[in-house]
C-alpha cells in the first residue's frame, strides 16, 4: 500500500507549491483536488498540466486520484462550505449535465497525468426529489460517464458519505450491478465507512477488485471532522489487515482538508504515523 496527500488540505498555496510540500513529507503519491484553487476542470488548460506534469515527474509522485467530488467553483461565488451541487442526481437536466461535463473533463485531466481513476459523490438529498429518483438520474449520469472514461481506460470511483444520497457500501454494490460498467468502483473512504457504523473487514471484503483509491483520516465521538491518523478512535489496524487480507496494494490517501492553516503539520503526523502502522502490517 502506498500513501498519498489530498492536496485539499493546501487550498491556500498554490498546485505546485503543494505538490512540492507533500513531496518533501516523503509520501509517494498525491490526489489532485478538482477545484479552484487546483484544477477546477473547466478552467485548467495545457500550461498547467505540462507544470504539474514536470513536478511530478521531478518530485517522483504519482497521482492516487483526481477529487472531483465537489463543484463550489460552478457558483459564481463560492459558497463558505462545500456544496454537492450541481450534483449528478439534480432533477434538473440541463444543471445534471453540466456536471457530467466537468466530470468528464476531469477523466482528461487523469489521462494527462497518468490517473487511474477520479472520485465522484451522488449529492445530497434535495426537496421534490425523491431518494430513490435521484439514484435512478445518478444511474444515468453513471453511465455516460463510465462509457466516456472507457475510451480514457480512467476508473471512476463513488465515495459514499452520511447524509448523501449513497451513504453505504451496499448502495455503492447495488449501482455497480445497476450501472454494469467495469470501470465504476469505490473512492473508500474509512472514516465514512466507520461513521455509517459498517463493519471493516465485511465492507472490504464486498468491496474487493472495486476499491480504486482510500481515503484516510481519523474520526473521534462520531463526529464528522477529519482528524489526523492516530487522534481519533478509528481501529487501523484492523482496516489494514483488512485491506492487506484482499491483496489490495493501490493508494492510502491522507484527507485532511478540515486544518486549512496546518497541512504541513498535520501531514508529517498521518505520515508518520501510518508509516509506523504499515510497518508492523506488512511483517
Amino acid at each position: 500500500m502506498i500513501l498519498a496527500y489530498s492536496t485539499n488540505a493546501f487550498t491556500k498555496y498554490p498546485l505546485v507549491e503543494a505538490l512540492n510540500h507533500i513531496a518533501d513529507l516523503g509520501y509517494s503519491g498525491v490526489e489532485i483536488l478538482c477545484e479552484r484553487p487546483h484544477w477546477y476542470p473547466p478552467e485548467t488548460g495545457f500550461t498547467q498540466v505540462d507544470q504539474v506534469i514536470e513536478v511530478l515527474s521531478q518530485r517522483n509522485l504519482k497521482v492516487s486520484n483526481l477529487n472531483a467530488n465537489t463543484a463550489n467553483s460552478f457558483f459564481s461565488s463560492c459558497p463558505p462550505e462545500n456544496t454537492f451541487e450541481p450534483a449528478l442526481t439534480n432533477i434538473n437536466r440541463d444543471i445534471r449535465l453540466q456536471r457530467e461535463g466537468i466530470v468528464k473533463q476531469a477523466i482528461k485531466l487523469a489521462d494527462r497525468v497518468g490517473a487511474s481513476c477520479i472520485s465522484v459523490t451522488s449529492g445530497s438529498p434535495t426537496p421534490g426529489c425523491l431518494p430513490e429518483k435521484a439514484v435512478a438520474l445518478f444511474v444515468d449520469s453513471l453511465k455516460s460517464i463510465c462509457d466516456f472514461a472507457e475510451n480514457y481506460a480512467i476508473n471512476v470511483g463513488i465515495e459514499y458519505e452520511p447524509g448523501l444520497i449513497i451513504e453505504r457500501s451496499d448502495e455503492v454494490c447495488e449501482l455497480i450491478h445497476q450501472v454494469g460498467s467495469p470501470r465504476l468502483g469505490v473512492n473508500l473512504d474509512i472514516g465514512h465507512s466507520y461513521l455509517s457504523r459498517e463493519n471493516p473487514e465485511k465492507t472490504i471484503e464486498n468491496l474487493a477488485g472495486r476499491i480504486w483509491n482510500v481515503h484516510v483520516e481519523d474520526i473521534k465521538g462520531m463526529k464528522h471532522f477529519h482528524l489526523p491518523p492516530g487522534e481519533g478512535d478509528l481501529p487501523f489496524q484492523q482496516y489494514l489487515h483488512a485491506f492487506k487480507k484482499i491483496n489490495y496494494s493501490g493508494f492510502l490517501t491522507v484527507e485532511l482538508y478540515s486544518f486549512p492553516d496546518q497541512p504541513i503539520e498535520v501531514g508529517s503526523k498521518a505520515h508518520d504515523y501510518l508509516s509506523n502502522l504499515l510497518g508492523v502490517i506488512v511483517e
